[in-house]
């Protein structure tokens, strides 16, 4: 007898299931896991933007340029954005997602963004990869500075 169709893949169906077919069948059942750096399922999508603004309506501040050095940068996990400032007064933001594996970057240092999952290097100045395994850059974040608070754009 037929198993009644629900849009859900079958118990019997996921039980018989072999190779690529299986692996495509049940691949929306990972979840990323932070915890161990991601490597259990699908990296995160880039960051989205919350809104951008207050209820007083003023852009949400994502960090201060005074927390922002000068050739490093400040990694905000909550928000998946790395914000760096790779020459004085200029300041760029990527995702802080490695393209590798889906692993948080960890620090900003020496003019590079380091994911220390595997070892990839970013550039500072615009997310480029430096150093692999990674093979595709950081993407960017649109920001801009008002006054001395660094902003989604």
């Amino acid at each position: 007898m037929a198993e009644p169709e629900t849009g859900r893949t079958s118990r019997r169906a996921l039980l018989a299931c072999t190779g690529a077919a299986c692996a495509a069948m049940v691949a929306g059942c990972s979840t990323y896991n932070a915890n161990n750096g991601g490597v259990n399922g699908p990296p995160p999508s880039q960051p989205q933007p919350s809104g951008g603004t207050s209820a007083a309506g003023a852009a949400a501040v994502l960090a201060s340029t005074a927390s922002v050095p000068v050739g490093g940068g400040k990694i905000l996990t909550a928000q998946k954005i790395v914000i760096t400032q790779p020459a004085a007064g200029s300041y760029k933001a990527f995702t802080a997602v490695c393209t590798h594996q889906g692993c948080i970057v960890a620090t900003v240092a020496d003019g590079t963004i380091d994911c220390l999952c595997h070892g990839s290097k970013f550039s500072v100045k615009d997310g480029s990869v430096v150093n692999g395994p990674a093979a595709i850059p950081l993407a960017p974040v649109a920001i801009k500075v008002e006054g001395t608070s660094i902003v989604r754009a």
